[in-house]
This record gives C-alpha cells, sequence and structure tokens, in this order.
C-alpha cells in the first residue's frame, strides 16, 4: 500500500504497510480502486454528457467513502465500486486507462494529490447538504471535471489555476452547507455544554451529520434515553431546532481520537455518522452502530429507507438494555474543565458586530486569532493547547473543528461580554470564520489581510486540505499550518505556496505569538 493523506502518514512520508490510522493494506487497494472506478465513470458521464442524480451521488459518496477513518469495510467498499462500474457500463463506455495517481514527477503528482484530497474533502460537505435537500449545479459538476482533470498530465501552472478555481467552488459548497443547516435547524445560538452524563440509559452520536442526530432525537423522545454528542457533534446543540430536545443532555468525552479510551466498557450504544472512526476496542465494539458511508467490518450498519429516514430501533433498544451508569459520571475536558460553549457561528458573532468593532477601534480587542482545524493523536498537537493558553488578555480566540478539544474547557475570561474563546463549530463552519473576516474587512475598509487577525490551523485529514485551499483561493496570507506541513506537498509546491501566500509551519508558541504580534 501507498498513503500519505493524513497528517499522521508514517514518518511524515507515507504509510507502506499499514495505515497509522488502522486501515489495512487490502483496504486501502480498494480504496484506490474506488478512486480509479469513479475518475472512469466521469470520465464516461463527461463523453456522453449525461449526468443523473445516480451518477451524482456516486461521486459524491464514492469520495467520502476513501475519506480517512471512515470505512474501513472491504465489502461496503467493494460494493461502492462495482455500482460505479455498473454506471459506466449503462453508458455502453468502454474501461477508460487512468494515470498512475502517485507516479511521475514529484511536483506534478504532489499537485494531482492535493486537488483530490481536496476533492474528498468537499465530497464530505455535499453529502450532508444533499441530506437536507440542498444541490448546486456547479458543486456537482465540478467533481466530474476535477475527476477527469485528475487523469490529466497537467503542467504546474494549469494545477495550480484548478487548484485554486477548486478552492473558490468548495466556499460555495461550505455556503451550501450553512444554509441546509441554518433552514433546518436553526441559527445557532451561544450554549453552554455539559460534559458530566447523568444516571440511566443514554446514546452517544458521533462524527457531523446534524440530520441522524434529528431522527434520533425525535425517536429517543419520551422513551428515558439521554443522547450525548461526540467529537464534532458538539455545535449541535447551538441550533435551536436541535437544543429544544431536553434529552440532548450534553457532550460525551472530547475529541475522535480518545475514544478507544473514552468508550472502554462504555454502558451505551454508540452511532459512528460519519468520519472520526477510531477502530472499536474489544470492550465496546458490540455497541458499535454505523450509517451513511461508515463502515466497519462487524459492526451494525443502519441503513436509509426508501422513504429516506432511518429506524434507530436497535440503538433504542440496547440503550434500554444496557442501562447507562448507575449514578451520575463526573467527566472532565482535557483541562479538566466540566462545561464547554459553542453557538458562535456567523449569525451570532454578526449581531454582535458593532459590538466587536468598536472593541477593536477602543483598543480594547488588540488581536483575532482563529485557532482551528481537525485535531489527531500523535504528538506535537499540545502546541494549540499552549498557544491559546499563552494569548494575551485583550485578544480573542475564535474555533472550530475538533482541534478546539484541546483547549475549548478552559476559562480565559471576557471581552466586554464577549467570552475570549469562541467556538464557531464544525469544520465546515470555516464559511463562519470567513464571513466574520470579510465583514470586519468592509467595517474597517481595509483588506482582510490587513486585519488584525490570524489564522493558526491544524489538519488531520482531507476536509482540512480543501478548507485551506479556499483560504488560498480567497487570496488570505501569512497562515501558520501544524503540526506539519502535508506529506503530499512536495518542496517545489511547498515553496510556491510559501512564496506567493506566506504559509508558514508552526514552530513554538511563544515564538509565533511574538511574531504575530510584533514582540521583541
Amino acid at each position: 500500500m501507498f498513503c500519505y493523506q493524513c497528517q499522521q502518514t508514517a514518518g511524515n512520508k507515507g504509510c507502506v504497510k499499514v495505515g497509522v490510522c488502522g486501515k489495512q493494506p487490502d483496504t486501502a487497494r480498494l480504496q484506490d480502486e474506488l478512486v480509479i472506478a469513479l475518475i472512469r465513470l466521469a470520465e464516461a458521464v463527461q463523453e456522453k454528457g449525461v449526468r443523473t442524480r445516480e451518477t451524482d451521488r456516486l461521486l459524491i459518496d464514492g469520495l467520502f467513502t476513501t475519506l480517512t477513518n471512515v470505512n474501513f469495510d472491504n465489502q461496503a467498499i467493494q460494493g461502492v465500486i462495482d455500482r460505479a462500474v455498473e454506471e459506466r457500463k449503462k453508458l455502453e463506455m468502454k474501461e477508460i486507462p487512468v494515470v498512475d495517481l502517485f507516479v511521475g514527477e514529484t511536483d506534478l503528482v504532489s499537485l494531482r494529490s492535493t486537488l483530490l484530497f481536496g476533492m474528498k474533502g468537499m465530497a464530505a460537505y455535499a453529502h450532508h447538504a444533499d441530506r437536507l435537500g440542498q444541490r448546486d449545479e456547479e458543486i456537482n459538476q465540478w467533481f466530474y471535471k476535477g475527476l477527469c482533470e485528475i487523469n490529466r498530465e497537467n503542467s504546474v501552472n494549469e494545477w495550480l489555476e484548478l487548484i485554486l478555481e477548486f478552492g473558490r467552488v468548495n466556499l460555495k459548497c461550505m455556503e451550501l452547507l450553512d444554509k441546509a443547516n441554518t433552514e433546518n435547524f436553526g441559527t445557532p445560538v451561544p450554549a453552554k455544554v455539559h460534559t458530566d452524563i447523568k444516571k440511566g440509559p443514554f446514546i452517544v452520536v458521533s462524527g457531523h451529520d446534524l440530520e441522524d442526530l434529528k431522527e434520533l432525537l425525535e425517536q429517543t423522545k419520551g422513551k428515558g434515553i439521554n443522547v450525548y454528542t461526540h467529537g464534532e457533534m458538539l455545535p449541535a446543540h447551538g441550533y435551536p431546532e436541535l437544543s429544544k430536545y431536553e434529552h440532548l443532555a450534553g457532550n460525551f468525552g472530547t475529541a475522535w481520537q480518545n475514544q478507544q479510551k473514552e468508550f472502554v466498557d462504555i454502558p451505551a450504544p454508540v452511532l459512528f455518522t460519519t468520519n472520526c472512526l477510531m477502530p472499536p476496542r474489544p470492550s465496546y465494539e458490540d455497541r458499535i452502530y454505523t450509517t451513511s458511508v461508515v463502515g466497519y467490518e462487524g459492526m451494525v450498519h443502519i441503513q436509509e429507507g426508501v422513504d429516506g429516514k432511518k429506524d434507530f430501533s436497535p440503538l433504542i433498544r440496547q440503550a434500554l438494555e444496557l442501562g447507562g451508569y448507575e449514578h451520575d459520571r463526573s467527566m472532565s475536558g482535557i483541562n479538566g474543565g466540566h462545561i464547554m460553549t459553542t453557538g458562535f457561528a456567523h449569525g451570532t458573532v454578526l449581531a454582535n458586530a458593532q459590538k466587536l468593532i468598536s472593541a477593536i477601534r477602543q483598543g480594547k480587542i488588540k488581536h483575532i486569532f482563529l485557532v482551528g482545524g481537525c485535531d489527531g493523536a500523535q504528538p506535537g498537537r499540545n502546541y494549540y493547547t499552549e498557544f491559546v493558553k499563552q494569548t494575551p488578555m485583550d485578544t480573542l480566540v475564535l474555533t472550530l473543528a475538533c482541534g478546539k478539544f484541546r483547549f475549548n474547557d478552559l476559562d480565559l475570561g471576557e471581552i466586554e461580554g464577549l467570552p475570549r474563546i469562541m467556538d464557531m463549530g464544525q469544520c465546515n463552519d470555516a464559511y463562519s470564520a470567513i464571513k466574520v473576516a470579510v465583514a470586519l474587512a468592509e467595517a474597517f475598509d481595509c483588506e482582510v489581510n490587513d486585519l488584525p487577525l490570524t489564522l493558526v490551523l491544524t489538519w488531520y485529514e482531507q476536509k482540512a486540505v480543501c478548507i485551506l485551499l479556499t483560504l488560498l483561493a480567497l487570496g488570505i496570507k501569512n497562515i501558520y499550518l501544524g503540526p506539519t506541513f502535508p506529506a503530499f506537498l512536495s518542496e517545489g509546491v511547498t515553496k510556491v505556496l510559501r512564496d506567493a501566500y506566506n504559509l508558514q509551519p508552526i514552530t513554538a508558541p511563544e515564538q509565533d505569538l511574538d511574531a504575530i504580534l510584533g514582540r521583541g
């Protein structure tokens, strides 16, 4: 096998024996075969000029299936391959040759990989928007275009142009998902979320899919079962149409990579709705359920019915049988806190825009940091905790995605009634951060790059890649990225990005803060 799509790839070069994520070589091979099958299908559809709802969903869900920590079920992956092959055959197209994706001139392979991995991230966002009834022709068409381009031998400049074009399309995709979420669940409002677990039956929901959570909350209503979010589901507590359920009781545990420690002997079922699935341990593997594109061999999979709904009765029965904890259980965040806040998406922040602008003009807020992104298990990520702890008292910290679990239980106080740490939501809510940045730039009649705003990002998987490409497409510079630069970025491509955008590798919190704030 060869895989270098995530930050924790072996030696920051590539996994060649077994994936650091737990992915086995046969699974890696099938995922590569699936990408090839999707390229061939995209080529056939482009040649025939006949797109269908089925082929749209196949490209989106197929790419999503190959994203890190989503699907480890070989039979399920083979099933998607077979569907892609069947759809191509319906078009009466022969098998189209596909380039070797990871062999060739170093910079060109790097750029091809960057586009492919970015598209995997956008596929996740398009999948969630589609589930909520939001689709966009330009976005869907770009999956065909992008997969066909991955099969081309483009020049460096052509690849760079494609990647920036993709970044702009992904912004539209994040906007689409933001619209889908707010129209279905309301505009997020600030919420304090408890991490302690009440006695009695409960269910834990992990991943990103808010519609799955909504369906589960409906089906558990009045049954004496509490529902807890986990990982990237935490922002659900800020949505009025979800928080109205009294049995949405809090958040269980911290980030996705701590599952194998936090789920030990858990007396409740856990539903995995999207990525961030860690290989389950024997002590709780009989309580894990998957749905949508998620898969793990031996786990019970909740299928979507012909009406688009899901039946969660197996989880409900098991929750009642297991009974939960006998007594209230005290759990804390990484730093010992028992309350986390969320719900500071663009609607809330912009509603307080005058207060924010006034505080900046009066010098009460000297700088704003966006510290967020995807988290991981390997050493080096404590940088972000230390960075946030060391930010001056006259600065704000916006955060999003699961990287926030490193520090979101800290109490850093307030400025003019605004908490110094504000969680904007899931990784796709980078759209909120962009909207806030653009609004501030308009208010101060300057460019985004001229604002007292610095992005300090942590990346792990492919959704972080598509967000980074969107930020670069918008011309945002001086981004700090860590814990390492992607292994798939060659030296040549890295130099281009550093020269054009001043993309910076993180160093040490004190050193980076000194550089950002002009100290010393």
